[in-house]
């Protein structure tokens, strides 16, 4: 998706520069996605924060609680010249259990689950072709749960999560 300077993308979120993407993914605890992301070449910055859900401005123990829908997520910023969002998607496949539903590991709860949030309709469709071939390939005991849902409102989780 290309961006206009200055173009507000949900509470708290501008993209500065016209050439850069979003890609919003949610995969368990937000550090360990967030940290291996902002290595990526091309990743312009990753926000950690909370989306999806029907609570408008959570607050992080609200989110915790489970009472909001929300799903802990990173919100990342990318130029597509330099990293592909199928790029992205392969390493959050790698970066968490897809098979898991509700949450990773000890962390549990829908703010946890596994999701694509996409921001246009060829993310969904990337996001779609990515998923069908990790579940027909993967090996996984169970099948890949990842949810694929509209990108809504982040909102930036507070400076203590960054």
């Amino acid at each position: 998706m290309r961006t206009e300077p200055g173009r507000q993308h949900g509470p708290g979120r501008r993209n500065e520069d016209p050439g850069t993407e979003l890609a919003t993914l949610g995969g368990g605890c937000v550090w360990g996605l967030q940290d291996a992301f902002r290595k990526v070449p091309g990743v312009v910055s990753v926000l950690t924060g909370y989306t999806g859900g029907y609570v408008d401005g959570p607050m992080y123990e609200q989110v915790c609680a489970g009472t909001t829908g929300q799903a802990e997520a990173v919100q990342i910023a990318f130029d597509p010249r330099r990293v592909s969002y199928t790029r992205l998607l392969d390493l959050i496949f790698r970066l968490h259990y897809p098979a898991q539903p509700d949450g990773q590991e000890p962390d549990t709860g829908l703010q946890y689950r596994s999701a694509i949030f996409y921001h246009n309709e060829r993310q969904k469709a990337e996001a779609e072709r990515a998923v069908a071939g990790l579940d027909a390939t993967s090996g996984f005991s169970g099948s890949v749960v990842i949810a694929i849902e509209p990108a809504g409102p982040f909102r930036p989780a507070g400076e203590y999560h960054q």
